[in-house]
């Protein structure tokens, strides 16, 4: 268990924070893995590849498979810009070679070590990320943009003394590697983080002297730049978000103005920058992941029920989840093939990942599934490159 005590409030978040004891895996050159030449060229200007119009090349590299990225962006700094760039992913779209995979942050069962870990879409292990720049965090946010990962802002404790970050990391999933990004207006941690329409929103949390924070703000990636937006009607803390076809949705945790924890949905829309609220919210959340057009959600207080939440009319369903292992079992979510996977939070012998699919048969909506991660599920991301 970790706890870190900042001002009034004590931080109790043995689910989110980062080992620094990851090693990075650096794929030996052999011939059933052929590395491209390290040869750098310098000119941007040149020719992608020699003897080919630069769109025909660009859809030539994008028919490379994903685990050669990597290397691909070794190659030379003209090959390294198209493979971070947005345009990258698009025509990978396009071309229908989008492979997606699962990045999931694991711990062992003593709750010491942590590492990211990638799975693709049958489970196979890939490699372990890169180690993350900057001192070990909890109560940070996760966001994926652009096929890239953003960890902002959290609490760290450095030479005993604890403290709020606005510090923001990005890992580029084609390149394998981290830079840090602009930091954050407002240093925070246990709050909420979206991405809607390409950019990325942080809202409420705890701030530096432990108090509840009100402002929101987003981020650019064109500009690498934060933005203060109007901030929320009551500060929240613990709290998490969602988008859904242009607005932000902050759902959970707890504000200074109400008895416990709220209910209250605060909705704020992109286009015209206001803050609306809805009453039928939900609380004291364990696990939530965006699955088409709809939320799921666990509440602490109903491990054994998904809670369904369809914007559209503002409505939540109840979906019994299958007795497995045993009645007190907790679960973090992840997302693959349109999927929604149900990792346990116990390390359960001959546990096998719960699997629903809401586009089954009625009554075939549950599966089990062999995708299981190392160690216990802290989080875990899909990424589409």
């Amino acid at each position: 268990m970790l706890g870190f005590v900042s001002g009034k409030k004590r931080l109790t978040e043995p689910n989110m924070c980062f080992s620094s004891s990851v090693k990075h895996n650096v794929p030996a050159c052999s011939k059933s893995n052929p590395c491209f030449s390290s040869q750098v060229v310098y000119d941007l200007d040149s020719p992608i590849l020699a003897g080919l119009p630069d769109d025909v090349a660009k859809y030539c590299l994008a028919l490379v498979p994903r685990s050669n990225f990597p290397a691909m962006g070794g190659v030379c700094k003209r090959w390294r810009s198209f493979i971070q760039s947005k345009e990258f992913i698009t025509v990978r779209k396009l071309a229908g070679l989008l492979e997606e995979w699962l990045y999931v942050l694991t711990m062992d069962a003593e709750g010491k070590e942590s590492h990211w870990e990638v799975l693709d879409c049958l489970g196979n292990k890939h490699r372990l990320l890169p180690t993350m720049p900057g001192p070990v965090k909890a109560g940070f946010g996760v966001v994926v943009l652009n096929g890239k990962l953003l960890v902002m802002g959290g609490y760290s404790v450095i030479d005993e003394t604890g403290s709020a970050s606005a510090d923001v990391y990005q890992y580029d999933s084609c390149l394998d590697s981290w830079s840090k990004s602009a930091k954050m207006n407002v240093a925070r941690f246990d709050f909420a983080c979206a991405e809607v329409n390409g950019m990325v929103y942080a809202v409420g949390g705890y701030g530096m002297d432990g108090d509840n924070l009100s402002s929101a703000e987003v981020y650019n990636p064109d500009t690498n730049k934060w933005t203060l937006i109007e901030s929320l009607r009551r500060p929240r803390s613990g709290c998490f978000a969602c988008g859904f076809e242009g607005k932000l949705y902050v759902m959970g945790g707890r504000s200074s103005f109400t008895i416990g924890n709220s209910k209250f949905v605060d909705v704020y829309n992109t286009e015209k920058h206001t803050w609306c609220e809805m009453k039928n919210g939900c609380v004291m959340v364990t696990a939530h992941a965006v699955l088409g057009k709809n939320l799921f959600c666990m509440e602490w207080k109903n491990q054994r029920k998904l809670a369904i939440f369809t914007p559209d009319d503002n409505s939540w369903k109840m979906v019994p989840v299958p007795l497995t292992g045993s009645s007190c079992i907790g679960f973090r979510f992840g997302i693959l093939d349109g999927k929604l996977l149900l990792f346990s939070l116990q390390d359960v012998p001959g546990y096998r990942t719960l699997l629903y699919d809401p586009n089954a048969a009625p009554g075939s909506e549950w599966q089990t599934s062999d995708i299981k991660p190392s160690g216990l599920c802290i989080c875990s991301v899909t990424i589409k490159a």
